[in-house]
């Protein structure tokens, strides 16, 4: 039976602004309903990123609570997904929200360069994250921005780190980072199912104009999807994704192209190894 494919939606993120494209949700009750709309559309993960009211970054626990006791009460079932990602704040601040319990958590694993910056995940930090992790029974979702991540996903899934299968998120697109690049994507692969089993779950996330691209070929190859305004704000080059609803529309087109049912929060929750909704 051929699996169903998950839909992650990252909803805002910590770089696009109203200025950029109006749709992107910024106060808790537009990333609710934002989040709502998606979920009705297929997506059954929400990845999220929590913004001040004027927009800036933050990585305040409160405002993470009122965005999970948002979603809960209108998308019940919706796998949650918090960022510990290092553009809303830094050293342990970016983990801060972690004994709120969300399903999971991003966990970048080691460090590359961005645009402008280098995105720093020291050891120490990356070890602490996980450590909260797992003391709060939350599920990482490794961001592999790079091979090597992916074999220090492995490594820490041996030691114990990690405490059960990773999860691998393949990020591709982000300049200065990893390219989109075919090969590289079905050495990915084939390297998570080295490591990790052929029926380990995995993700791909395309940045800007790749979004779709990396949609159809993780579609195609067996594996998770993630679409969302956080990662790409246009349609096509020349008209802005209305929501991330129409994004998370794209995708659900795709898994009918290939013959790939969307999992429902309940099959994706299965196939993550998570705990019930209720728990």
């Amino acid at each position: 039976m051929t699996t169903p494919c998950i839909i992650c939606v990252a909803i805002t993120g910590s770089v696009p602004t109203k200025a950029d494209n109006p749709a992107v949700p910024v106060t808790i009750s537009e990333q609710v309903e934002s989040t709502h709309e998606a979920f009705e559309a297929g997506a059954s993960i929400l990845h999220a990123h929590v913004r001040n009211d004027d927009g800036t970054t933050t990585s305040d626990p409160d405002r993470f609570a009122l965005l999970k006791e948002g979603v809960e009460a209108h998308c019940p079932g919706m796998i949650i997904q918090f960022s510990t990602g290092g553009r809303s704040g830094a050293g342990q601040a970016r983990g801060g929200m972690l004994p709120l319990r969300p399903d999971m958590a991003s966990l970048a694993v080691g460090s590359n360069n961005f645009p402008t910056r280098v995105y720093e995940n020291p050891p120490e930090l990356v070890a602490w994250l996980a450590s909260e992790m797992i003391t709060y029974d939350i599920k990482p979702e490794v961001e592999a921005f790079d091979l090597s991540h992916i074999f220090r996903a492995a490594a820490m899934f041996e030691a114990g780190e990690i405490k059960d299968t990773p999860y691998v998120q393949f990020v591709m697109g982000v300049k200065n980072a990893m390219p989109v690049d075919r090969e590289v994507f079905d050495f990915y692969v084939h390297t998570v199912k080295r490591l990790f089993g052929d029926d380990a779950p995995w993700c791909a996330a395309g940045i800007g104009a790749k979004q779709i691209t990396l949609n159809e070929w993780a579609i195609a190859a067996g594996g998770h999807a993630r679409t969302g305004l956080e990662d790409n704000i246009r349609l096509d080059r020349n008209t802005l994704a209305p929501s991330n609803a129409a994004l998370v529309k794209r995708t659900v087109d795709l898994c009918e192209k290939h013959e790939r049912p969307v999992a429902s929060w309940q099959q994706a929750r299965d196939i993550l190894g998570l705990r019930s909704a209720a728990a």
